[in-house]
């Protein structure tokens, strides 16, 4: 099992990193949080989860240690695979997540794209015993860009695409996203909204 990796930040994207570690590039796939957090760090430490598959060994990597607890939590749950959970990552934050099992927020979970009111309840139920036991961080800084800049909305496009959108559904989920938006908005703050938008 491979815990963390610490090396050399060779290429950064709203869904993946690759890390140089040692000569070697580790493909590592990141939730929205993570990304927000690692700036433009040259050195990257990020804690990280092997799944193997028949056919694929894949890399999942967070930044911080209540992240990765949590997805190890969301993957416990029957229906719930790493490219789901890493999803859930990236439309809440820790805490919302959190927040939503504990108060019993169906809604707000259902609202990830790919999770259905059964699988939300089963989250909500499974978890709510073991989520909130150890305190986080919600501290995330938002970066200001221009709405209007195409880069972020070319970058956003891709993410979605990365994520599982069709390319005409993330086109119109961040369409109506900036049209909402008045004054600037992040690229992950982007996502994020249009992850949302249904």
């Amino acid at each position: 099992m491979i815990d963390y990796l610490s090396g050399k930040l060779v290429f950064k994207d709203p869904t993946y990193v690759i890390i140089d570690v040692g000569g070697i590039g580790y493909h590592v796939k990141i939730s929205l949080q993570t990304y927000t957090e690692i700036k433009d760090e040259e050195q990257i430490k990020l804690l990280t989860f092997l799944h193997i598959k028949e056919d694929a060994h894949t890399l999942f990597g967070f930044k911080q240690e209540d992240e990765k607890r949590l997805f190890l939590l969301l993957l416990s749950i029957n229906g719930v695979g790493p490219s789901t959970g890493l999803m859930i990552l990236s439309s809440l934050s820790s805490v919302e997540i959190e927040q939503a099992i504990l108060s019993g927020d169906v809604a707000t979970i259902q609202h990830v794209k790919g999770i259905g009111a059964k699988t939300a309840q089963r989250i909500i139920l499974e978890l709510k015993d073991k989520v909130g036991k150890a305190g986080s961080d919600a501290a995330t800084a938002s970066l200001g860009f221009l709405k209007s800049s195409n880069k972020i909305r070319e970058e956003a496009l891709q993410a979605l695409i990365t994520l599982g959108f069709p390319k005409a559904a993330a086109e119109k989920n961040i369409a109506t996203v900036l049209k909402k938006t008045t004054g600037e908005i992040s690229l992950e703050d982007l996502i994020k909204a249009s992850l949302k938008t249904s």
